[in-house]
């Protein structure tokens, strides 16, 4: 019986691998998110994601149930010269054969409204939204000393 019920899941698992779109293309690497206090309300995650593909990808957004809301966010300077933190409208387009980086003081995953505290070396669930429908589902590490090299 083991056997009847093992071989459908393992096709219906292959199935799904080799389907087309943008997570069949992506390589997410160094994925982390940095540790909060236990009443904090808001965190971040940061990662490398590679396109490996030969058309260009667009990430719309990341999607957990550990907060009430997560949103693409950009450090950027405004006419002032002050670095100001705000939603990136439309996704961040990644190119064929390129890493864009969402690390600390640049690109990143905004987590508002956390409804479990980011515990170090704990890990929580993260999923990433593509602009054609495909989900890419990660295991994301905590880890407030993490930084790694990331490329551009």
């Amino acid at each position: 019986m083991k056997t009847t019920v093992l071989i459908p899941a393992l096709l219906a698992a292959l199935i799904g691998l080799s389907a087309s779109g943008a997570a069949a293309e992506i390589v997410v690497r160094d994925a982390y998110m940095r540790s909060t206090a236990p009443d904090a309300p808001t965190g971040a995650a940061f990662m490398a994601i590679e396109n490996t593909g030969d058309a260009p990808v667009r990430l719309v957004a990341a999607e957990s149930d550990i907060a009430a809301r997560i949103e693409l966010h950009e450090h950027r300077e405004d006419e002032n010269g002050m670095m100001m933190m705000r939603e990136i409208e439309g996704g961040i387009e990644i190119p064929p054969g390129a890493v864009h980086s969402l690390q600390r003081g640049g690109d990143h995953v905004m987590i508002m409204g956390l409804t479990v505290p980011l515990v170090q070396g704990e890990t929580q669930p993260l999923a990433l939204r593509f602009e054609d429908g495909t989900v890419l589902d990660l295991d994301v590490v905590v880890d407030r000393e993490r930084a790694p090299e990331m490329a551009h």
